[in-house]
């Protein structure tokens, strides 16, 4: 493992490098019936054809009909590759690529949960380096190269995806998932249309929006803040916390539907500059191992986490207990504690699990393995674990 101070270090250098970088955030259409304006920008672009990345669930709905009504009359061709797999992989991603060369698309559009979001930036980074697997430019900065304009459109309120600079893709050979990070990758334009969240059953709606909610949460108690990130975590949080039980309940509401789509919008904005942590290099194994949908696994681990960092986020928790609404509390340690309580709370009332269910023992040293090869050095924790410690904080996570 790498040491404690080599983290630190290596977080300074990226916090000092990221200055440098492109941060500016996606154009932004919003509303009921935005996705139908689409199609304005990408002709506006220059663009005559594009290819359109999904999956066959929203194949079967036809969600996304309305859309191709609107790129037909701009005389924008379409042509559709809705193969994605959950968890995409790199076979997915080339399948995709050579359809979009074979039929000379321009560009890409993502619609979709995180899946479409990452295959489509999966296709867009094997474009701009057509001598690299994706698997070589797992890690940060590894594209660089402009990749063709990306377009994005969430149909869950969780990933974020349609604003970071990431793309999480699996190996089916190692069962292992990794990201793709490079500002490269965020796309041109998100919209943010919650007509296209409406049928979003209960547990997708409320695993998706803890995903979000674990995004705000890990960038807000790292150590790469900036006053956009943390003011962007805190306004995700109070959208959260005042809205995903709402819309669990009545998945019909299209204000608490916007309003979870832009908590999830706020929170990618904030985690693509601040980073996640040890929840996710955690539940992306988890992923990778069983097939733990990514929502879910960040629902059930992030109280765990919290919990172990113990004092170093006190003060941080405590902002967000605020942000949340929280009342009758006082003093940071009952602040953060109440946060946590609550996360569980709102996870048993919404019938999420506490525990991962696949889990089992033999896998724990190479879940922990692999999960600190995720997040060290990268992600700027509050705590720095060990083998040893990671391992403890998962096998807190089986079921009895």
């Amino acid at each position: 493992m790498a040491s404690k101070v080599w983290c630190r270090m290596f977080q300074f250098a990226m916090r000092t490098a990221t200055l440098f970088l492109n941060w500016t955030p996606p154009e932004r259409l919003e509303g009921a019936g935005s996705v139908k304006e689409l199609p304005k920008l990408i002709k506006r672009d220059g663009l005559k054809k594009i290819l359109l990345v999904t999956d066959k669930g929203l194949t079967e709905l036809g969600l996304y009909n309305g859309l191709l009504e609107a790129l037909k009359k701009r005389d924008i061709g379409a042509v559709l590759f809705d193969d994605v797999r959950p968890n995409p992989t790199v076979d997915n991603i080339e399948a995709g690529l050579a359809l979009y060369l074979a039929e000379s698309c321009q560009g890409i559009v993502a619609f979709g949960g995180g899946s479409p979001m990452d295959c489509a930036k999966g296709i867009g980074a094997r474009l701009a380096r057509p001598n690299k697997s994706i698997l070589k430019m797992r890690g940060t900065l590894k594209v660089i190269k402009k990749i063709p304009p990306l377009y994005a459109i969430p149909t869950t309120a969780g990933t974020g995806s349609e604003c970071t600079v990431a793309a999480v893709v699996s190996d089916p050979k190692t069962h292992e998932k990794g990201a793709v990070n490079d500002p490269v990758l965020r796309p041109r334009v998100a919209v943010l249309d919650p007509k296209l969240t409406l049928g979003l059953p209960p547990h997708i709606t409320s695993t998706t929006g803890m995903d979000a909610l674990t995004h705000a949460v890990e960038a807000y108690i790292g150590g790469s803040n900036t006053k956009d990130t943390k003011r962007w975590a805190e306004e995700a949080t109070a959208l959260i916390f005042a809205n995903l039980e709402k819309v669990y309940a009545d998945g019909k509401d299209v204000a608490a539907r916007a309003n979870m789509l832009l908590a999830s919008h706020l929170a990618g904005l904030a985690f693509t500059r601040a980073y996640v942590g040890y929840v996710h290099s955690i539940a992306h194994n988890m992923g990778g191992i069983y097939g733990t949908p990514h929502g879910l696994a960040n629902a059930i681990i992030l109280p765990y986490v919290l919990e172990d960092y113990g004092p170093a986020i006190y003060t941080s928790l405590a902002a967000l207990c605020d942000a949340a609404g929280l009342t009758g509390v006082n003093g940071d340690e009952a602040k953060a504690k109440a946060f946590i309580s609550e996360i569980r709370a709102m996870n048993a009332r919404m019938n999420i699990p506490d525990k991962i269910a696949d889990l089992r023992e033999t896998d724990i040293p190479l879940i922990a393995k692999r999960a600190l090869l995720e997040g060290n050095p990268l992600y700027p924790v509050p705590v720095i674990w060990d083998q040893a410690h990671c391992e403890a904080v998962i096998h807190r996570l089986m079921a009895a």
